[in-house]
């Protein structure tokens, strides 16, 4: 393990080499986006090259698929593979009930549609994701251009009826210009610091005209995966109840570490 990484990359490393474990030969992925993401898709293409692993991606955005076609991971279309057997990605943030906030790098809505395809989903993460009660990390929400401002007030006045600590919204920027993400599409972030019931959120805003999607994942996760900066990793699952506790032990050698340009 190069001494450069930081505590927070070799938490990330650590858990993504775990999750890539779960994948099995003949298998159709769901490949998440973002930095935890990418050491993902790092690990899996190492899988491939030295044990020969046969499996398909499907990217949840532009900037994965390029990492992967780079790498060596074969990639399709949902629409090709119309089913997945695995998804894995990262998370902005996660509560006891797996529970999550995603959206920080402006791809929730390939992310859900590909998560909500799949037979399992795996997230990967840090522990510093963790919390008791979603909300501290901004909720995004993927809005259309056309009257946003309109889609804005109206989540806004929406928002008064919630279960949330505060209630500021504001529109994602990409320099002097609003982002735009693979759809075209813009993002407002809802600062609410504190979501007392996520799941009726996440119902309600769904029902805003302008509102394509939000980035509250809830009943999709089923595996979360923690990595720590010193190897250790806690799997934790949903479904089963279970947690358990491994090491990854770090290879000077491992080929991943080769280019770290993301």
């Amino acid at each position: 393990m190069p001494a450069e990484l930081s505590p927070i990359d070799k938490a990330k490393f650590v858990a993504a080499k775990r999750a890539v474990e779960f994948v099995e030969d003949g298998m159709k992925l769901g490949l998440g986006t973002g930095s935890t993401a990418a050491w993902m898709v790092r690990c899996l293409a190492e899988r491939i090259k030295e044990e020969g692993l046969r499996v398909v991606g499907v990217p949840t955005s532009t900037r994965t698929a390029e990492l992967a076609r780079q790498l060596g991971v074969p990639v399709t279309s949902l629409d090709d593979a119309k089913w997945l057997d695995l998804t894995i990605d990262g998370a902005d943030e996660f509560d006891p009930n797996l529970s999550l906030i995603k959206g920080g790098g402006a791809a929730l809505l390939q992310e859900k549609i590909v998560a909500t395809a799949s037979d399992q989903m795996i997230v990967i993460t840090d522990a510093a994701k963790e919390v008791a009660q979603l909300g501290a990390f901004p909720l995004p929400v993927e809005v259309i251009p056309f009257g946003w401002q309109t889609t804005k007030a109206l989540i806004e006045e929406m928002l008064v009826s919630m279960d949330v600590l505060d209630r500021d919204v504001s529109l994602r920027m990409n320099g002097d210009k609003p982002l735009l993400t693979d759809e075209a599409n813009y993002i407002v972030d809802l600062h609410l610091k504190r979501i007392g019931n996520p799941r009726q959120l996440a119902l309600v805003l769904n029902q805003i005209p302008g509102v394509v999607e939000n980035g509250l994942f809830i009943d999709i996760c089923d595996i979360v995966i923690i990595g720590h900066g010193d190897g250790r990793v806690q799997v934790r699952d949903i479904n089963n109840g279970t947690q358990t506790d491994d090491r990854i032990h770090f290879a000077p050698t491992d080929n991943i570490f080769a280019d770290l340009g993301d």
